[in-house]
Order: C-alpha cells, then structure tokens, then sequence
C-alpha cells in the first residue's frame, strides 16, 4: 500500500482523482488533548481495484502541504464521500477555511435510504459491500510513527469499501428520487458556521435545573471564559475547569481567591494564575447584568403545554411513515419535534422540505382533527374526516 509524504506525491495523486467522478476520504486523528482536533492521517481512494487507486496520506510527514488537496476539495466535477463526516469536515474548516464541495455523506444518504437511525460503517460494508472489517486499530494512537501494517490496513479499509457503498446509495438515491433529500441533509454539514463555536452561546450546552437570571448570567459568562481559554491554548474544555465545577462555581459566586480556595469540584490549576483571574473576572462580569438583559433558560419563556394523547398519536404517525417511505424515524422527527408539535409549536424540521412532504402535512392535518389514524392490515393509515 502506498503511503504519501511529500506534497508532490500528493499532488500527483490529485491530480489522478481529478479524472474520476469521485474520491472517497476518511481521516484518522487525535483530540484527546486539545480543543482542536490533531490530523494524523488521511485515506483516499478512487474508482478501480489497483494498487495505486487508494492511498494513506501522512500529513504529520515533514514538509508536506495538504495544499493540493484542499484544491481537489474545491474542484466540483469531482464529489468527495465521506462516512459520517461532520468530525473531518471540521479539521478542513479549521486547519483550511475549506468544505469540500460537491459532498457525499454515506451515512446520512443510508439514512435517506431506509438502513436505519446512523447506520455504521461497520454495518453498511456488511450489507451492501459483504465484506467485514477488523476495528482492532480504531483505538490505536495515530500520531505514532511509523504506523503498523495492521494500521495501515484498517486505515485503508474505511475508503476502499466506501466506494461500493457510495455507488450502491448514489443509484439508490436516484431510483428513488430522493437525491433533493440528502442534499437538504447536507446543507448543515457544508454550512462552515456548523463548525464555528461562539464563547457568546456556549453556556446553552451546560445542562442546570437553575433558571435564576443571575445564576444564569453568571454561567454565561464563566462559559464563554472557558470556550475563549479553551481556543486561545487548544486544550480541552474539561482541562479548563469541567462543566460540574461550571455550575458550581455559578451558585457559589466566587469574589477571591480564597473563595476560590473552597471550590470541592475546581482543577488546583485553576484556582490560581490566568484561569483563576479569568473565573473571578467572569463572575464580576455576570453579576453586573442589568436586570433587563439576564438570559433564561428557556428564550420562548414558560413551555406550552403538550396534549400527551396527541404526543401519542403523532408517534404512531411517524412510525407509519418512517415505515411507509422506508426512512430512518429520527431523521423525519425527534421525540422532541413531536412534543413541540403536540404543544401547538410549528418551528421544527418536521414542517419543512421533504420532511414536510413525507410527514409534516399529515402531522399538521392530525394535529388540526382534520384526519384521524386507522388500522389497515399490519400498518396504520390516515383517514379523512
């Protein structure tokens, strides 16, 4: 198997795939340690069963530019497929400003296509390419050289199978005309704001009971310290100071480093120094808020209250559909969107685009008491009323 190390050898190689309608991509890298991810490797392949039309790329190599490859990124005559490729889609974003383009994401279109909620690799090589692959190297350090032959190997596995499984979904994709499908799924994978972390709203993924406005303001604040901390030194959130000592220090509103001093969940690095500074600092800032700008935990204010028969019934719907149209369920509607839906809510997926079309009408029809659900055989259908 070929392994590239220099930027000439990568180009050469792109240049190759340039004359195919596809390249399939996969990486393998690090994140253990820092906030950003660390690329070790990237595997490529192309149409054909020769030695030459799948190769490993080290960009850990000296000297080498991943330059020829963001270019081949940017050609559009040629689609770049990925499995499940939000993770590598943000190592070129980040290291790049790149999103390759046209994009394919196999486990998104296995979705499409009726193969279930976030079908694996492992799982779509099986059924469509019946072949199956060694996962002993999954968990391997990448960053080691020189890597194994049994890394090489499970490296390579994750673009060769990938062909198959791309033509298989492509055709199937096209039988079906459900192309229009995937590439509304894509539009959030290739948006480059999918990949951008504003401090500003990290304290939205902080999970808390606590809906006081200056406990609030407070997370906030010692939130979006943590995120700027965590870029600027790209280390991870958790080495800054990890969300239970976040919440914590919240209730307990530090004002010294004393009080600092009394924290039962705060990292000793971080009760001293540039991190101890920043907390104090961002529980000054929180407590400052004006009354009139204090954020609440939920900005539509006090939920709607959900009909559970409705939330039932809506179920009952989705599952028909999912079946009907052979489409994964939690791609059509989360549990979440029917509880919204069954609260009188109407901002949700659900009632949009081809979603819409598959579920959304019906789900609004059932919701307004203009149809109602009926067993037919071993399926449900709608009936007018």
């Amino acid at each position: 198997m070929t392994t590239i190390t220099t930027t000439d050898e990568l180009a050469a190689f792109c240049t190759m795939a340039r004359t195919h309608p596809y390249v399939t991509v996969d990486t393998e890298f690090l994140r253990e340690r820092t906030y950003y991810s660390k690329l070790c490797l990237v595997q490529l392949a192309v149409p054909g069963k020769d030695a030459q039309s799948a190769v490993l790329v080290d960009p850990l190599a000296e000297g080498l530019s991943l330059d020829p490859l963001y270019a081949l990124f940017c050609d559009t005559s040629v689609v770049k497929v990925f499995h499940a490729a939000r993770q590598d889609l943000e190592i070129f974003q980040v290291d790049a400003g790149v999103i390759p383009a046209p994009m394919f994401d196999t486990q998104v279109a296995a979705m499409v296509c009726g193969f279930g909620e976030q079908a694996g690799y492992e799982t779509l090589v099986k059924k469509i390419a019946r072949q199956s692959v060694d996962k002993s190297s999954r968990f391997t350090d990448w960053s080691r050289r020189p890597l194994s032959e049994a890394q090489k190997t499970y490296a390579l596995a994750d673009v060769t199978h990938l062909r198959e499984i791309y033509e298989f979904l492509a055709r199937k994709l096209q039988d079906t005309g459900r192309e229009q499908w995937l590439a509304e799924e894509l539009a959030v994978l290739t948006d480059p704001a999918t990949y951008r972390t504003d401090p500003a709203v990290a304290w939205h993924r902080i999970k808390t009971r606590n809906s006081s406005g200056k406990f609030l303001a407070v997370l906030r604040e010692l939130a979006r310290f943590r995120e700027e901390y965590a870029q600027t030194h790209d280390v991870p959130r958790s080495r800054v100071y990890k969300d239970d000592a976040l919440v914590e220090l919240a209730s307990t509103k530090p004002q010294s480093l004393e009080d600092l001093g009394r924290s039962r969940l705060l990292l000793r690095e971080a009760r001293r120094g540039e991190i101890a500074d920043g907390i104090l600092c961002a529980v000054k800032a929180g407590l400052a808020c004006p009354q009139d700008q204090l954020p609440r935990a939920d900005a539509e204010g006090d939920k709607a209250q959900v009909n559970p028969a409705l939330a039932d019934l809506l179920r009952v719907l989705l599952k028909a559909k999912s079946e009907r149209f052979g489409v994964a369920s939690k791609l059509i509607a989360s549990a979440a969107d029917l509880d919204t839906l069954a609260a009188g809510g109407r901002d949700i997926a659900a009632l949009n685009g081809w979603r819409f079309d598959v579920f959304g009408r019906d789900a609004l029809r059932l919701c307004e008491g203009a149809i109602a659900l009926a067993v037919r055989g071993n399926g449900v259908e709608t009936v007018d009323l």
